[in-house]
């Protein structure tokens, strides 16, 4: 399972497996926040079978499906709620890794230059250069 690391408590990956749950954990991320909406992926994956089989583990499994319309300032705020109250590190996951990245940026901007936010992106593996204009 890849994982990418934006800070000390936030990671991004692309779909995960149910079988990489207690891998998830066992790596000592205490949180799981899907990103992906059910109607990405196949019934197997869908985010209530993910949350039952961390359930299962012991690790919390948040769900914010995002997508472009959804990817609003409310949104941003829920992510980073849910990431600032886990007691440890995050893993958010989506189709490659790329909304989780973007709405970290989002989350970002006007707290932190654009040029740090998107070379944090890019050493992860997600070009956000063109996100710039909204990262001023």
């Amino acid at each position: 399972m890849n994982r990418e690391r934006l800070t000390d408590s936030y990671f991004v990956a692309p779909q995960i497996e149910v079988e990489d749950i207690k891998k998830i954990a066992d790596a000592g991320f205490v949180k799981i926040i899907c990103n992906r909406p059910d109607e990405e992926v196949p019934s197997d994956l869908h985010s209530h079978v993910m949350k039952m089989a961390a359930d299962a583990v012991g690790i919390e499994f948040e769900i914010l499906p995002l997508t472009h319309f959804t990817m609003n300032p409310e949104n941003i705020t829920k992510q980073f709620e849910m990431v600032a109250q886990a007691n440890g590190p995050v893993l958010a996951y989506c189709a490659s890794g790329t909304r989780c990245t973007i709405i970290w940026a989002l989350s970002e901007a006007g707290k932190t230059e654009a040029d740090d936010i998107i070379r944090t992106a890019m050493k992860a593996g997600y070009d956000i250069e063109a996100m710039r204009p909204a990262l001023r």
